[in-house]
């Protein structure tokens, strides 16, 4: 008996083969550009078979920019009607960390006669935050502190008096009296015309002294190099993703993990972060600052995060030493 093998139709098999040929060609020009780009060194891969040499080429990219990009976090290979084409993304990691500048121990520094040169320097670090970087202020009524102050502050007038009733409405009270007299501060574009003269004449006798400075000096050297860039200017948008179904997902918005708030001690802080925990965790995913770029043959934008690195960390050095100055006084 006699068989024979199928017969082989040979457009089909041409057509796979063209199709095979230009998703190679295609795939190693775009490499080509990502490598340049982020100047590595790709390893040779086109002598292995299809589709094994896209594999293993795609997972040596990834390991070396891993290693050498702190900002770089992922990578699509896109294949649509026409080519094939990288995307990669740079991504700020904030983890969970909530940057929130309490304000109540900078109000204290002011009317602390030894710490008075310190807490002018830091107002204007913290106007250029206000007015440049546009951080949030909780007395805001548009901002998402406001509305969690309010809400809490509700809940306690509704609530059955007790005898810590008192002490609560006093922590309100607090909050808005101070919040109102430093945003009064902060608005007055005067600290920032003077912020370098601040600079200039400021002296340090101590290491809280060089830390102020450290941190003053870091948020003038921002604001010279980047007199207009917002602390929002690569937020991403939900759904603006075509690549990442992340955002399906309810996402946390980076206005709500940064901003201006009161205090970051006592109990309506503490009643204040629970509560944004608990909403927190509801949450499917965070948005932090990203960056996307198409090697599909268009300009490649020379855009990085050089900027939210050094931000994110000043509003952490700020955040801290905020901190250490209150409970120096408690």
């Amino acid at each position: 008996m006699c068989r024979f093998l199928p017969k082989l139709k040979t457009e089909h098999y041409v057509q796979a083969c063209r199709k095979t040929a230009k998703t190679e060609r295609d795939f190693y020009q775009s490499l080509s550009k990502l490598a340049e780009h982020y100047r590595i060194e790709p390893m040779p891969t086109k002598d292995f078979g299809f589709p094994y040499n896209i594999a293993l080429a795609m997972w040596d990219v990834e390991t070396q920019l891993r290693r050498s990009h702190v900002n770089w976090d992922s990578f699509h290979l896109i294949q649509d009607s026409r080519k094939t084409f990288f995307v990669s993304e740079e991504r700020y990691n904030t983890g969970t960390t909530l940057y929130y500048i309490p304000v109540v121990p900078l109000f204290q520094m002011l009317k602390d006669p030894k710490r008075k040169k310190n807490a002018q320097l830091l107002i204007s670090v913290c106007s250029y935050l206000y007015h440049i970087a546009d951080i949030p202020y909780y007395r805001q009524e548009d901002s998402y502190l406001y509305w969690m102050y309010e809400m809490h502050k509700e809940w306690v007038e509704q609530n059955d008096e007790t005898e810590d009733t008192e002490i609560y409405m006093r922590e309100f009270g607090i909050a808005e009296h101070v919040g109102a007299r430093i945003e009064q501060k902060l608005f007055n574009r005067i600290n920032l015309t003077v912020f370098e003269q601040r600079l200039s004449q400021f002296e340090s006798h101590s290491t809280f002294d060089q830390d102020c400075f450290r941190i003053a000096c870091n948020a003038f050297a921002l604001y010279s190099e980047y007199p207009t860039a917002s602390i929002f200017r690569n937020a991403p948008i939900p759904d603006d993703d075509p690549y990442d179904g992340d955002y399906d997902n309810e996402t946390i918005g980076m206005e709500k993990y940064i901003s201006f708030i009161a205090d970051t001690n006592g109990w309506l802080y503490e009643s204040l972060s629970d509560s944004i925990n608990n909403e927190f965790n509801e949450y499917g995913g965070v948005q932090e600052p990203t960056i996307r770029k198409s090697f599909d043959g268009s300009n490649i934008a020379e855009s990085n995060l050089g900027f939210e690195n050094r931000l994110f960390a000043l509003l952490d050095d700020l955040c801290t030493l905020l901190y250490d100055y209150k409970k120096t006084r408690t």
